[in-house]
């Protein structure tokens, strides 16, 4: 395979469906890369003492979709050696242990993968507008991420 034939690709996706740790991981490989490195967010049965029953996820799709091109470019600056960039998110609803997100970046060696990966879904989580709803056996909860900065700026 010829360098050019690789060109390095973003591949960001919003879907209802369960999502595909094999899939995205397939996304990014290269044969001009070493590491791959994922991050899969998965729903938990618990949060602060309380039974989760599962959790709803609803974005601004269009939006979502820029702010996570974003993500990716600023990626490329800092990484400049990053191949490929997969993110995936699920809307609707997420049963427990089924992933919500799962982020995978392809890069010659693993700290430059390792590093990009940890800024994606901190920075997805501080500025993409997707919105999570835990449900409990008795009540529901809208929850903001500690990282968001619009939530952070009304207190």
């Amino acid at each position: 395979m010829e360098e050019s034939e690789d060109v390095p690709e973003d591949f960001i996706k919003l879907k209802s469906e369960k999502l595909s740790v094999d899939e995205v991981s397939e996304l990014v490989v290269s044969p001009y890369c070493g590491a791959v490195s994922l991050f899969i967010g998965t729903t938990r049965n618990n949060f602060e003492g309380k039974k989760v029953i599962h959790l709803e996820y609803e974005a601004y799709t269009s939006m979502a979709e820029t702010e996570i091109k974003k993500i990716c470019r600023d990626v490329r600056q800092k990484w400049p050696s990053v191949k490929h960039i997969a993110v995936h998110h699920r809307l609707g609803v997420v049963p427990i242990t089924e992933a919500s997100v799962i982020i995978a970046v392809s890069s010659p060696h693993r700290a430059e993968s390792l590093e990009a990966v940890m800024h994606c879904i901190n920075t997805l989580k501080a500025s993409v507008p997707i919105w999570k709803k835990e449900i409990y056996e008795d009540e529901y909860s809208w929850k903001e991420n500690k990282e968001c900065f619009w939530a952070n700026s009304e207190k």
